[in-house]
């Protein structure tokens, strides 16, 4: 099932949407994954709404270096443990909505990554258990200021700008294998990133069961899983897709600061 969060005449509604259609649900309550995907009689075509980000995480936590590729066009060597950071909710976007280019920055980077929405609070999970906490899979853009990234020694700046999380443009429930799924990046329609998740160094479950070590997940959160090697330089009027096997395409483009 592909969940969606959209607008339609002011009011913020969920839905399911089936090729061309949204047909509207009623709202999951505090748990995601008891979800009822009860539905309220409405549909709409998709040209009468407007898609917003899947989800609202109350935090964005994302893994750095945790594709082989990546690491290797880094020229960095592979952590022991996952390299956590976090985005604050502010960055994120949905579909066809602007990246903002900060004026602060020189370099403003793409990075194609698969995100996990969490469904329903998670605290201290064992890693046999821990899928049961997804809800499910969205594309995401993990949007980066690589100029600022060396220079303030940590990568919370360079990457909580504004704007910088592209997410959607659905949730797909219905991922069999997360490890098992093509990433792809394109700028301006050219191919740029293109991997598949099985190379991802920490597994989706090694991921849950250590952040949720640390901190309490909960339902609408959100991790990033890392970005594949191929990563490069946005420019204003660029525009980015991220595209993942089994979940759809994302497209934002790039506008300067007013």
């Amino acid at each position: 099932m592909k969940l969606v969060r959209f607008l339609k005449d002011q009011s913020v509604c969920y839905g399911k949407l089936e090729r061309d259609t949204v047909i509207e649900l009623g709202e999951p309550g505090a748990d995601w994954c008891s979800w009822h995907f009860t539905e309220t009689g409405r549909q709409f075509a998709l040209s009468e709404i407007s898609l917003l980000s899947p989800c609202l995480p109350s935090k964005i936590i994302c893994l750095g270096l945790n594709y082989r590729s990546h690491a290797k066009e880094m020229k960095l060597v592979l952590p022991k443990k996952p390299i956590i950071f976090l985005k604050p909710s502010t960055t994120v976007i949905g579909p066809g909505e602007a990246i903002i280019y900060p004026p602060q920055s020189r370099r403003v980077d793409y990075e194609a990554e698969l995100g996990v929405v969490i469904g329903r609070q998670a605290s201290k999970v064992s890693r046999g258990n821990a899928l049961s906490y997804v809800i499910g899979y969205t594309c995401a853009n993990d949007v980066t200021a690589r100029d600022k990234q060396p220079a303030a020694g940590q990568w919370t700046y360079s990457k909580g700008f504004d704007t910088f999380c592209p997410l959607g443009p659905v949730i797909e429930t219905e991922i069999e294998n997360p490890e098992n799924l093509m990433v792809q990046g394109f700028l301006n329609d050219k191919l740029v990133q293109e991997v598949s998740t099985s190379d991802h160094y920490f597994s989706i479950a090694d991921i849950i069961k250590y952040v949720s070590g640390c901190m309490t997940l909960l339902p609408g959160d959100l991790i990033l899983t890392g970005t594949p090697s191929g990563i490069g330089p946005l420019q204003p009027g660029d525009q980015f897709t991220v595209t993942i096997e089994g979940i759809g395409s994302l497209q934002n483009r790039v506008v300067r600061a007013e």
